[in-house]
């Protein structure tokens, strides 16, 4: 009887425990650089559409690229393919900072390079995903993306606080330097950690061909699962009207509070919180038995305090308290929907399935970008400014004034995301997708990816 091989480095919830610990540190200087470019953005240009223009340019390229990354995604050594796309976002900060320290940084030079860093992140995404699922027994999935999801929502508190405390003293150019050195750890923890390579099977043999074969094979596999096809419409929908009040978040807090970024911080490290804390409940209790009952009941409460009453509220304890709120049910609707799909899908085809998956959700946010901008700009805004043609219907639910047309706007996406909530219980073959889709087999893994070694 053979001896199984060591394991080239840690295994297991610790190797996954390091690599959520450079995760971590990863999201806190993104976090700060991606706050300080929106003061400079908001500084440079005084419109919206500016800062949604960022987030457009980021999330494009990550849409366009998806199908191809993820078939390469489950080609490739998914730990190497994590190490590029880790240091791709970091060449892009590089690249500003570099920019901003000759002083010719203009607003055009942020848009590439988040095109750039948005190209490489469409690898990151399918490549995590099924690393961890492979890492890590079933029973940890909605733990250990509660953990990821608790690392971004902490860096959410510490970023921009963090951000506005030192954007006076050291300027873009300090705190891009300190994101810089942030990614670095990020990129070193992954040479540490052990990634099995997922077991063969039947669907990851039927999914093989030729580079477009297989970056299709996504598509075909969850349009064929009807259940899991109608729980990503529901996301489809939620994440659409959520991306609305992202990109619009900064903004409606400037223009309501006279370009107040101490008011910002707060609003959005008081968002962090919520998503920390959130985090830590559903860590310590792992999530709802019946995963989909998680993602309804979260974009349900998001929909009452993330977006309607941030839009009701004129001050800074309505939006605390809203942003708070909303934010604290993120871990529960992306958990409990990560568990579902890192259970129902064979991990050596989640590369192909979890980059459509992506697709899917996330064109709501360059979509939400295109839009939510212009139409705040030139449509609600103007309108609801002293004598606006809609001041005299909703004066009365969110005043008049900059920022009172962002407040509409966050209006009608609470009553939105509330509808869809009701229409999507009320659908059996989403309300019992967890009944009517198999789990994939459990099984050991067939052998080990090659391990990178420190020169």
């Amino acid at each position: 009887m053979q001896k199984s091989k060591q394991a080239p480095g840690l295994t297991g919830m610790r190797a996954f425990t390091l690599i959520w610990l450079g995760q971590f540190l990863s999201f806190i200087g993104t976090g700060m650089s991606r706050f300080a470019i929106s003061l400079w953005a908001w500084e440079l240009t005084g419109q919206a559409t500016a800062l949604a223009l960022v987030q457009f340019f980021a999330a494009a390229p990550t849409i366009l690229l998806s199908p191809l990354a993820g078939a390469l995604a489950d080609r490739w050594n998914r730990k190497l393919v994590m190490m590029i796309s880790d240091l791709a976002a970091g060449l892009s900060t590089i690249a500003l900072l570099l920019l901003s320290w000759n002083g010719t940084l203009e607003i055009w030079h942020v848009y590439a390079a988040s095109a750039f860093a948005g190209a490489f992140e469409a690898f990151q995404f399918p490549a995590y995903s099924a690393a961890i699922t492979t890492m890590v027994d079933k029973k940890q999935y909605a733990r250990t993306s509660a953990m990821l999801g608790l690392a971004n929502a902490a860096s959410n508190i510490i970023a921009p606080i963090g951000a506005a405390a030192l954007y006076g003293l050291i300027q873009l150019n300090g705190i891009l330097l300190i994101d810089v050195v942030s990614f670095i750890f990020g990129v070193g923890v992954l040479f540490f950690v052990y990634i099995p390579s997922p077991r063969k099977s039947q669907d990851g043999i039927d999914s093989q061909g030729g580079i477009f074969q297989e970056a299709t094979y996504g598509f075909r596999y969850i349009w064929r699962r009807k259940p899991l096809f109608s729980v990503q419409m529901v996301f489809f929908w939620g994440n659409l009207l959520f991306a609305f009040v992202i990109v619009l978040l900064n903004p409606y807090i400037l223009a309501r509070t006279g370009n107040d970024e101490v008011t910002l911080s707060l609003v959005s490290a008081t968002m962090g919180l919520g998503g920390v804390l959130g985090g830590i409940a559903l860590t310590a209790w792992g999530g709802p038995k019946r995963r989909i009952n998680g993602v309804l009941l979260g974009f349900l409460v998001w929909g009452i305090f993330g977006a309607l009453m941030l839009g009701l509220s004129q001050s800074l304890i309505g939006w605390v308290i809203g942003v708070f709120i909303g934010n604290a049910c993120g871990p529960l609707i992306n958990a409990s929907n990560q568990a579902i799909w890192q259970s129902k899908v064979p991990p050596d085809v989640q590369g192909k399935v979890f980059a459509v998956r992506r697709i899917i959700a996330q064109v709501t946010f360059p979509l939400a970008s295109f839009i939510a901008g212009p139409l705040a700009d030139y449509i609600f805004e103007p309108a609801m400014q002293p004598g606006g043609a809609l001041v005299p219907i909703f004066g009365g639910l969110v005043g008049s004034g900059p920022g009172a047309g962002m407040g509409l706007l966050f209006v009608l996406v609470g009553i939105a995301q509330i509808v869809v909530v009701a229409a999507a219980y009320s659908l059996p073959i989403i309300r019992e997708v967890e009944d009517r889709i198999q789990d994939f087999e459990d099984g050991p893994s067939e052998e080990a990816e090659p391990a990178i070694q420190v020169a």
